[in-house]
């Protein structure tokens, strides 16, 4: 598809954007020396579809991934799309540092995706669904159904789901009805007995799981040599199927012409104005509410719509055609994470156990082992129980003041939170900043928002205009030198179910340093504090920009004097422009940089004379790697730097985010010497990325050794804290 094509009226707005500017970032005819942040996500969601399409994984993990593949999609469509289109059509025009205007944005995106999309559906209908079968689990097509089963199933639409069924006429007299977003629907096209053509909209329940499951047949058993003997298959039939083969009781009198499934992904990026909102929390909960009617930005449809269907969907959803993707049921693949439950351990990565660090081991408390040493905990390798503990221990020790706490993505039953609301009711002083704005977990959010403050706990939402993304805990301990603070700072959520699937590094401290930095900081958060500097930490928006590019111009000058010069970044995305400036000028001064990026990456590397000294590499694997981790060698004098913050924009300068330096030189030598080399040779896991902007899959050397970083790590859970492992 040409960019001319994409829309027909593109808008007067794309005449704003700047050619110097674009001329000036092009490295060779037709290439910026940035690679475009949409299409970087593009291929990082291809990465786990990649995954998906894996078949050495075990087959359950892949249905995982497909379904993560969807769900990020369509987050992708309500956030990053729905902002293109907004700019298209609002006549403004915010051109990235690759200097593609929306159009050639929405373009490339659509042609990307389109390969990636059939990739995906072919590979379910070609591949998955027999795999899943051989291995008992069936999702039958209507026609597959045994009498038996179909009278199961005309039983339970009759008395489940056909109650709960509303269809809605479209006529003259009935307006075209408003579609939820990423709700399901049937678009009908009807015909009565005088031969009239009338049209319905019917939305599937979103109270029934997609998938239902048949009864067990006891007498069903696998007949195949080795594969589950004397065990029943486990049947599944899409919820779409049992309605559309029962449509006439919907409709009696009526001819059925065309029954076409549909979803709608509507915008759901809403900006809330909290400095002039009185109540934040209310404006939250307007917000969320919202979502539901944002302007459509995609239409799903089936492959063999009826044209006039599909143009009936299009026009009154006002859409343009390139935001429309017709391609073979199902639709919203996402749902398939619902099979992910089974109870199938010969279909999923083995369990293992993380590790409870030996240093925590200290018969006196958890408070007594943190005063003696920083402890490090690398996630989900170690256990995030010591972190619950941390504040349990903290909530029932009379010695304790206050504790005061950071929660952006807290999720449900959460043991954290309950450990606050007990620490509350034992008298104890208990402050919680609980960020309200964390995209689509802003209802759980509230929840535990309401929940805290019915405890008592002092909660607020953080500063205006600013997300409060920083993963900070303190507690306030009476000792009988005086009041001592104790720190827990992350790399990650306070989530006890995200730890056991993202790669986080946390670390508790009693350094008196780091421990007043982190009770400034909470000053700011809950006060009117306006202090930018701080002894270790750096912190975002105010100075951790200028922090970051002030030492990697540090590093050029110690490579140019003395050599040697190198960092190591780990993080999950990076798209700021003045970092990657600093980073091509390190590299031009020949400093040797190592990225490794799980997601977004606009930096090119491998370009001469710009990049040449520069790696990037991505790991997408069984856990989310989530870490961030900043290394300076630092002319031997080395840094290293931990903490929340990517090398994003909307990082540096939208957010409250903090890094805090690894100050014991042991957990520095540890992550130096033995986490960040690992994860820096995957060749099972890692793709490197290249000039061109796509990525290669790294291979193990034909008989040499293959290393997979987080199976590594699983294997040698504890051993890493030694100093002789042989990383």
């Amino acid at each position: 598809m040409e960019t001319e094509e994409l829309v027909e009226k593109p808008g007067k707005a794309l005449k704003a954007e700047s050619k110097g500017d674009r001329e000036r970032n092009i490295i060779s005819e037709g290439v910026s020396q940035y690679i475009n942040r949409e299409l970087s996500w593009v291929r990082f969601n291809r990465r786990v579809l990649d995954e998906a399409l894996d078949k050495s994984k075990p087959l359950l993990e892949r249905v995982k991934f497909m379904a993560i593949y969807a769900n990020n999609l369509d987050e992708f469509f309500m956030i990053r799309v729905s902002g293109l289109i907004r700019q298209l059509r609002n006549g403004v025009v915010n051109l990235p540092p690759d200097g593609m205007t929306p159009v050639e944005q929405l373009a490339a995106i659509r042609k990307a995706l389109m390969v990636d999309i059939k990739r995906q559906i072919n590979f379910w209908h070609n591949d998955m669904l027999h795999d899943l079968r051989a291995n008992g689990i069936e999702i039958l097509e209507f026609d597959e159904l045994k009498d038996k089963q179909r009278r199961y199933l005309d039983n339970y639409f009759k008395n489940e789901i056909f109650p709960t069924l509303t269809p809605l006429a479209f006529d003259p007299g009935h307006p075209f009805p408003h579609i939820s977003n990423l709700s399901l629907n049937f678009a009908l096209a009807l015909q009565d007995e005088d031969g009239n053509e009338l049209f319905a909209r019917l939305k599937i329940p979103e109270s029934f799981p997609r998938l239902i499951q048949l009864p067990t047949d006891t007498e069903d058993k696998m007949e195949k040599m080795g594969l589950r003997q004397s065990a029943s298959v486990d049947k599944f039939i899409w919820v779409e199927d049992i309605i559309e083969a029962n449509l006439g009781m919907l409709f009696p009198g009526m001819r059925i012409k065309d029954a076409v499934l549909f979803r709608v992904t509507r915008d759901a990026d809403f900006e809330i104005e909290s400095d002039e909102a009185e109540d934040l929390l209310h404006s939250i909960v307007e917000s969320v509410d919202r979502r539901r009617f944002g302007s459509a930005v995609r239409l799903q449809i089936s492959k063999d719509a009826p044209k006039h269907i599909r143009e009936i969907l299009t026009r009154n959803l006002e859409l343009d055609p390139f935001q429309v993707y017709a391609l073979k049921n199902p639709v919203g693949l996402s749902s398939l994470m619902q099979l992910c439950k089974l109870e199938r351990p010969d279909l999923k990565y083995p369990p293992f156990t993380p590790a409870n660090p030996v240093e925590l081991s200290d018969p006196r408390g958890i408070f007594s082992a943190i005063a003696a040493r920083d402890i490090l905990l690398y996630h989900p390798y170690d256990s995030f129980k010591p972190v619950a503990d941390f504040i349990r221990e903290a909530s029932r020790d009379p010695n304790v003041l206050a504790i005061k706490q950071t929660l952006y993505r807290t999720g449900t039953n959460s043991p954290i939170v309950e450990a606050l609301k007990e620490a509350c009711q034992r008298g104890k002083q208990v402050a919680a900043l609980v960020e309200l704005k964390a995209r689509f977990d802003e209802e759980n959010n509230i929840g535990w928002a309401r929940a805290l403050e019915s405890a008592g706990v002092h909660v607020v939402y953080g500063l205006i205009g600013l997300k409060t993304h920083a993963k900070l805990c303190m507690v306030v301990r009476r000792e009988k030198g005086g009041i001592r603070r104790y720190a827990h700072l992350g790399t990650g959520n306070y989530n006890a179910v995200t730890a056991g699937i993202y790669t986080d590094f946390g670390i508790f401290t009693a350094n008196p340093e780091i421990g007043a930095d982190v009770s400034d900081l909470f000053n700011v958060l809950t006060g009117y504090s306006k202090q930018t500097e701080y002894r270790k930490l750096l912190v975002a928006p105010k100075t951790l920009r200028r922090e970051i590019i002030s030492r990697i111009n540090r590093e050029i000058a110690c490579h140019r004097q003395n050599g040697g010069g190198h960092m190591i970044f780990k993080l999950n995305a990076i798209s700021d422009k003045e970092s990657i400036d600093s980073l091509y000028r390190a590299s031009q001064a020949g400093v040797k940089v190592d990225l490794q990026v799980r997601g977004i990456c606009c930096l090119r590397p491998g370009v001469a004379n710009l990049s040449e000294n520069i790696t990037v590499t991505s790991i997408v694997g069984r856990f989310l790697e989530h870490t961030r981790a900043f290394y300076f060698r630092n002319g031997g004098d080395e840094e290293l730097y931990l903490g929340s913050a990517d090398l994003m924009p909307r990082n540096l300068d939208r957010r409250v985010e903090c890094l805090y330096p690894v100050e014991d030189a042991s957990l520095r030598r540890r992550i130096i010497d033995v986490i960040l080399p690992v994860h820096l040779r995957d060749n099972v896991q890692c793709s490197e990325l290249e000039p061109s902007g796509e990525y290669r899959r790294l291979t193990p050397p034909e008989g040499g050794f293959a290393m997979d970083s987080q199976l590594w790590m699983i294997d040698n859970s504890g051993m890493e804290r030694s100093d002789d492992c042989p990383a």
